[in-house]
This record gives structure tokens, sequence and C-alpha cells, in this order.
């Protein structure tokens, strides 16, 4: 199947610039998915490709984008804060309400989907959409459903037949609503701040606080450069409290093998969504779904959720 990759680059409301890329199915579509990604990631991850290759031949879009300070997008990362990425992706929705797309999914993986939740939490009220913001239309009330899901493998709908193109006819403006349709997270962190402090430790969050830096997480040697002001941000920011009105219906895969975001935080989260809800507990997977199957069945599910709700 051929595809249409193009940069897509955009602003939030702040005027800091964003590096995005907007993948589209033959034919058009007026479904997309805003793939957000995950702390010292990019939108190049491999989550965000591999949905990106599932999606697109369910005649589904994708808008991937680097945050403040990662990849092509406008820093220093040392600036960066929850605040600011929540803000760049209701700038993303923005853009993709604003070209004609009507269903939307948001997913958000690992510090993508603490945001994810935040934003979608505000888009819960409606407000006006621009180039950097959206609000979401309405949707029904469903039932709450949560499980805690054994893992599964699924077997994709074959591609869609050519999508009907959005007309390029038709009137965008201020009145336009895109719709936030459904939430997929995958490993979310919902409290960034305890998180931080059960993995630096005291002597190290001092050294943060003194240093305006923190261990290179990734393994690498050195010290990254970020504020301290980060973790006070992130305080401010409980993924708990956002969920308390949210009607949207949400996935969340998470690994009980996880040694970064205990699986505790998706089982509390869990407790707070409105709406139909499904948690799904994948044995032995770690965070970064590391082992191919823990991979595959991770976007699988993830896969699975959007076109669901989607199509």
């Amino acid at each position: 199947m051929t595809t249409i990759e193009q940069t897509l680059p955009f602003t939030d409301s702040s005027g800091h610039q964003i590096s995005g890329i907007l993948a589209k199915p033959p034919g058009g579509t007026d479904r997309l998915a805003v793939l957000c990604h995950g702390f010292l990631s990019n939108k190049n991850s491999a989550t965000n490709r591999a949905l990106t290759a599932m999606l697109l031949p369910q005649g589904i879009a994708t808008l991937r984008f680097d945050f403040f300070g990662h990849g092509d997008s406008e820093g220093p990362f040392e600036k960066l804060t929850v605040g600011i990425a929540v803000q760049q992706t209701l700038a993303a929705l923005g853009l993709a309400g604003s070209r004609g797309y009507r269903k939307i999914g948001l997913v958000g993986s690992s510090f993508g989907g603490l945001v994810s939740i935040l934003a979608a939490g505000q888009l819960e009220t409606p407000i006006n959409i621009s180039a950097s913001d959206a609000r979401s239309a309405e949707i029904d009330i469903q039932p709450q459903t949560a499980t805690i899901s054994p893992a599964r493998h699924y077997t994709l709908p074959p591609p869609v037949g050519q999508d009907r193109p959005f007309s390029r006819g038709t009137r965008r403006d201020a009145s336009f609503s895109p719709g936030l349709t459904c939430l997929a997270l995958k490993c979310p962190v919902s409290d960034l701040a305890a998180m931080l402090r059960d993995e630096f430790g005291t002597t190290e969050m001092r050294q943060w606080q003194r240093t305006n830096t923190i261990p290179n997480i990734t393994g690498k040697p050195g010290r990254i450069p970020l504020l301290f002001s980060f973790y006070e941000d992130c305080a401010h920011h409980v993924a708990y409290e956002a969920p308390k009105t949210m009607t949207l219906p949400t996935v969340i895969v998470h690994g009980d093998a996880d040694e970064c975001v205990p699986v505790a935080q998706s089982l509390r989260l869990q407790e707070f969504l409105g709406g139909k809800t499904s948690l799904v507990v994948l044995a032995g997977a770690d965070h970064h779904f590391s082992q191919p199957a823990h991979f595959r069945e991770m976007t699988e599910h993830i896969c699975r959720w959007i076109v669901d709700h989607l199509n």
C-alpha cells in the first residue's frame, strides 16, 4: 500500500516550534490517531512507527510529533515541563481538527501517557479550536466496563477500501470541533513525581535540586540537564485528578514486570476513569515491551482499540 508521509511543523500557544509528521493512507480519511512519545524518546519511536504501519491499512492516519526539547522540536530539554507537553498535545489535536479529521484517537506512551490523560481531561470541557487548541465533540457516556484483561492475540481486520476524501470545500473555522473519540495508554506514568522520588531516592533528588541535572536514565554515562522545577511542576500534574469527569473510552496496556512505572499506578488510574475502560496487564512484560511477543501484543491491543472506536 502506498502511504503518504509529510513533515508538518506547527506551534503551540506559546509559539514553540514543534516537529510533526503526518502519515496518510491513499485516498484520504477523516480519522486520525495522534501519537505521543515517552520521556527522552522522539516521534519516530518503535511504538509510534509500529502503530503507524498498523493503522494506515485500516484507513486511519497518524500524526506523530516531538515534545519540547526532544527530537527536532524547539528546546532546550532542560526547560521541559509537563504543562508545556500538555499544551503541545492540545496544539496537535487542534491542528488535526483544523485539517478535517473528525474522529481522533489519542495515544500516549509512558510520559506521553500522562500528558495524554491531562490533555484529554481538558478537552472534556469545550474550548475553541485554533491551530493550537481543540475541543472534543460530544460523546455518549458509556457504562463502566473496566476489566483487567489477560493478554491475547488479536487478528486485525483486512485493510479497508479507499476512504472518502475530506471535502476540500468544507469550511473550517473556530466553530469546527474535532471528535476526540478514544484514548489509548501504554504504561502511562500517572504520578510522575512519585515515580521520580522512588527511582532516584533521597540522595539523588537532593543532587538534582542542587545541580539541575538528573542521571542519564537511558543507561548512557553522564548526567542530563533538567531544571528541578520539572519535578515541582510534576507535583501539580497528577493523572488521578484529571479523569474524574472523563468519559472517553480508554484502554491501558501495562506490563506487570515494568521496572520504571509500577503497574499499581495503572490499577489506581483505572479506578478514576469514567466511561468504557479496559486495563490489559501483560504478564512478564517490562516497561519497553522489549520481548517481541510482548511488543506485538501491546501494539495490537492499542491498534484494535483505535480501529474499533474510530471506524
